[in-house]
């Protein structure tokens, strides 16, 4: 997955930014400083306004009769004008580099240090068998990315990203150790066969069972709500350290892995919902640029070899507009 942290989506949206205002006109004497500032005190930020003025140069001027004089600071003396209040297109052009900027993804450590961590990862799209030593098989999710950890006491598997089933060898004969999944602060110990676990992000994941059950324990005394719960067939729980082990009632475990079977499976969920999992398994991104359609609510099967027909027979149901670039998808 092709996501960007918290300090690194802040100077993608700096960036962004100070390529609008070098497009819309002269900066003041003041405005060439700040950005001479902010070039100096990173090295990454250089690279991220070189990126954002390719991706200006790609999308177009965003209003044709605009007067647009192209301005690159640092060091020569550049001509002043005085200071004015920023056009509402500005804004919105801002908010487009964002977009396009955390889509595409101008920084591609991340991805390193997955397959640093990891023994096994998927791509966007790649569904994967994997076999372990003990028998136990895996089936990674698109997009996913596990650790084996086995020693004397316990055979652990570390979900890193993504999602995962695993289908535990029994505890029998010479094989007495325990069979764990450890993410997102908390452990899910086989106590059967089959069952699933989403890592959703670092703090939250969720569990399902398809055979026997399966234990539920987060490492820390959550804030509040239970620490520890038994699953039986059938049943899921959401956990984290804020809300604890939270049984989900009506959540449907077959459904949410369909993808295994080569399908997504969607019944009125949230436009913004839907668009989450397609990115989980197209190549690319897709943006949802108005967040009013988000609530719009989505049902159907889309099959995972043909997702691209999907998005356009989507966009055509809801009667929304969509733009593509290269590697993105904007829907507004």
């Amino acid at each position: 997955m092709n996501s960007q942290g918290p300090q690194q989506h802040s100077i993608t949206e700096a960036a962004a930014d100070w390529a609008v205002r070098l497009h819309a006109g002269a900066l003041t004497e003041q405005e060439q400083a700040e950005l001479r500032q902010w070039i100096a005190c990173d090295s990454r930020h250089e690279a991220a306004l070189r990126f954002a003025e390719q991706t200006w140069a790609a999308l177009g001027d965003v209003h044709k009769d605009e007067p647009v004089q192209r301005q690159r600071p640092p060091s020569a003396a550049l001509p002043v004008r005085r200071p004015k209040r920023r056009r509402p297109w500005q804004r919105v052009a801002a908010v487009a580099l964002v977009v396009v900027a955390a889509g595409v993804g101008w920084l591609r450590g991340p991805d390193a240090l997955l397959r640093l961590q990891a023994d096994y990862v998927t791509q966007k799209g790649e569904i994967r068998t994997v076999h372990l030593a003990d028998g136990s098989t895996v089936e990674l999710d698109s997009a996913s990315a596990i650790r084996l950890d086995y020693d004397g006491v316990q055979r652990r598997v570390s979900l890193i990203q993504g999602s995962a089933i695993f289908d535990v060898a029994p505890i029998k004969g010479e094989e007495t150790r325990p069979f764990v999944v450890q993410s997102a602060g908390a452990q899910t110990r086989a106590l059967g066969t089959r069952f699933v676990v989403e890592r959703e992000d670092e703090r939250q994941a969720w569990v399902g069972v398809l055979q026997h059950s399966v234990e539920v324990a987060l490492q820390t005394v959550p804030k509040q709500g239970a620490g520890e719960r038994v699953l039986k067939e059938g049943q899921a729980a959401r956990y984290s350290a804020q809300d604890g082990v939270v049984p989900l009632d009506q959540f449907d475990v077959e459904r949410a892995t369909s993808w295994r079977r080569g399908v997504l499976i969607f019944d009125r969920l949230p436009l913004a919902k839907v668009i989450e999992q397609l990115n989980r398994y197209r190549p690319g991104r897709v943006v949802l640029t108005n967040a009013a359609l988000g609530d719009r609510e989505v049902s159907g099967v889309f099959r995972l070899d043909m997702l691209d027909t999907a998005l356009a027979t989507l966009t055509q149901e809801l009667q929304v507009q969509r733009l593509d670039l290269a590697g993105l998808s904007l829907i507004y």
